[in-house]
């Protein structure tokens, strides 16, 4: 007889069960989650996006451009504040808030990058003398072109630069402030031709003299003037870059700014410690010589020297206590006296390519290496703020534009 294997019935099939929706709210937050994560980590390591709010930089770069800046090329900063709000900077978006706290500060390191800070580059970097007292990576933002880089002499003398001697690569279209008088009155449309533009940041002016003749303090690059000055003819009287005179003492500009500060400071604190008004008589167009300080650089602190170098000493060098003599006689470190000193960072002048109309390292001094946030590398929108969209606001000669 044939035997059959017993077999364990099979169990009825069940119905399918209806799919669970899916919950379209936690779809939507774990994709902006995502998209915050992925533009944090991009705009701290990769690039990040500004856009151009004053004239210090025209004409090279416009206000109203719109640039992306390279974090690759000198190497992402790691964070120094790391409790903050992503995708902001010191404030939240639309108020005065702070967008960080403060809480926790740790040090700063810089990753590898491809390239150095070189002469001419145009370099996005952390105010280092910002009036409000944040950490490094939250001060103001602002966009200049390195002029020296560590371990250059820099001397400015009648509006032109010197590195080590030599005269430096001037940007093309270089700004400077002119006087122009002319007969008759130029109108805002015929100087815009000419990049000349009034009101807003820009700080042009116009006044009418008693004899009928209009003046014109404006800024424009020589070669706009020159066509300018074609086109007037007749018209014009006179047309003159203004300077500063050699041997002007300015206390606006470095290092008697620094010196100046620290003077209203005490005078507010009653502290009765008054610094003695430097003899280094520099001004906007004859600066230096300066050695710019360079990692491992020793200087010899003679009273010169510690006019030029105490401020970087005190506030950039990061000792516990700096104390600088107010005739300038000697400086102790964490107590001790010291003749010489050897920098801890490499330091960079920055200036405006609007030369006359640019707050820079003439007025608050050297940058140092660890305020560098990025270089500029190109534009790519550009909305001219003087225009309507019928007249020419679209700037399309500068849309992706290498800077």
């Amino acid at each position: 007889m044939r035997l059959k294997l017993w077999q364990k019935p099979s169990p009825a099939k069940k119905k399918d069960s209806p799919k669970k929706q899916k919950n379209k709210t936690k779809e939507w937050i774990n994709s902006i989650v995502f998209a915050v994560v992925a533009a944090t980590l991009i705009r701290w390591l990769i690039m990040s996006a500004y856009t151009i709010p004053t004239p210090s930089m025209e004409g090279s770069l416009m206000v109203g451009d719109f640039l992306f800046v390279s974090k690759l090329h000198y190497g992402a900063r790691t964070p120094n504040t790391p409790l903050r709000l992503p995708l902001t900077h010191n404030t939240i978006w639309g108020t005065s808030l702070p967008s960080y706290l403060s809480w926790i500060q740790l040090p700063t390191y810089r990753l590898p990058g491809f390239s150095h800070i070189k002469n001419n580059d145009v370099v996005v970097f952390n105010l280092p003398s910002d009036s409000i007292a944040r950490p490094v990576d939250m001060r103001t933002n602002y966009i200049k072109r390195c002029m020296g880089i560590a371990g250059d002499t820099l001397k400015i003398h009648d509006a032109e630069v010197y590195i080590n001697g030599k005269k430096a690569a001037l940007p093309t279209k270089l700004q400077f402030r002119y006087k122009l008088v002319t007969t008759i009155q130029v109108s805002k449309r015929a100087l815009g031709k000419y990049d000349v533009y009034f009101g807003g940041e820009n700080s042009n002016l116009h006044y009418q003299t008693n004899n009928g003749h209009h003046v014109y303090l404006i800024f424009a690059t020589p070669q706009n003037m020159a066509a300018l000055k074609t086109q007037l003819g007749s018209t014009l009287r006179s047309l003159k870059m203004l300077k500063a005179t050699k041997g002007t003492l300015s206390t606006e500009i470095y290092p008697n700014s620094y010196w100046r500060h620290l003077n209203k400071k005490a005078r507010h604190q009653a502290q009765g410690k008054r610094y003695a008004l430097t003899k280094i008589r520099w001004n906007i167009d004859y600066f230096g010589p300066l050695v710019i300080p360079a990692k491992g650089m020793r200087v010899h602190l003679t009273k010169e020297n510690i006019i030029k170098y105490a401020p970087i000493i005190k506030e950039y060098e990061y000792h516990q206590a700096v104390v600088v003599a107010p005739d300038f006689s000697r400086i102790t470190i964490e107590g001790k006296p010291v003749k010489t000193y050897i920098f801890r960072q490499n330091y960079y002048f920055m200036m405006g390519d609007n030369r006359h109309n640019s707050i820079d390292s003439r007025y608050w001094g050297l940058v140092p290496q660890d305020h560098v946030s990025g270089k500029a590398w190109f534009t790519w929108l550009s909305l001219n703020p003087n225009r309507g969209w019928l007249e020419g606001k679209l700037r399309w000669g500068r849309f992706l534009k290498k800077i």
